[in-house]
């Protein structure tokens, strides 16, 4: 199996309004396991091989508006990993993550430390609410997920972050 990142993605972080990212470019091939139950696949997504875009200026919008050309937050996966149920299309996935944001790669600042659930069901938090979709007859699926991302230790970033705060994330992907 492989799992493509899509566009009409998005990004939140507590009420600061969402980053809408297209990460068409992304993906990666999962090793598949099947479960004692033949239905229930047990899916393992490699860091060195999964590709997840940059956000930059080229793919992210804030505010309707490209971010500034320089900025960019790259997202450095450390685990993706879940279960499919292949009868009812049931995809949930364990995501952890560093997100490494830099200025003009002169300035960078300390990894948000991000790990949640990606699930096809409904999330509920404090500040989000929003619902997944199992993965359908073309194969298409929303994942979504919910954290909240610890203080950073950089006062600069903390404080404009609100952090430690709540994170909403909204993939739409496609499974080959």
């Amino acid at each position: 199996m492989y799992l493509k990142s899509l566009d009409n993605c998005c990004l939140r972080i507590g009420l600061y309004p969402p980053f809408d990212y297209d990460a068409t470019s992304g993906g990666g091939p999962a090793f598949v396991c099947l479960q004692e139950q033949a239905r229930l696949k047990h899916l393992r997504f490699d860091s060195n091989t999964f590709l997840i875009p940059p956000l930059t200026w080229r793919n992210t919008r804030f505010l309707s508006l490209p971010i500034p050309p320089g900025l960019k937050i790259e997202m450095l996966m450390d685990k993706l990993e879940g279960t499919l149920d292949v009868a009812t299309g049931e995809l949930s996935l364990n995501f952890e993550s560093r997100f490494v944001f830099s200025i003009f790669s002169i300035f960078s600042f300390p990894n948000l430390l991000v790990k949640t659930s990606l699930v096809t069901g409904k999330v509920t938090s404090k500040y989000f609410e929003e619902e997944g979709m199992v993965v359908n007859g073309n194969g298409r699926v929303k994942l979504v997920g919910i954290t909240v991302v610890p203080a950073t230790g950089s006062q600069l970033l903390d404080i404009f972050l609100g952090l430690p705060n709540e994170a909403l994330a909204i993939l739409n992907c496609e499974c080959i």
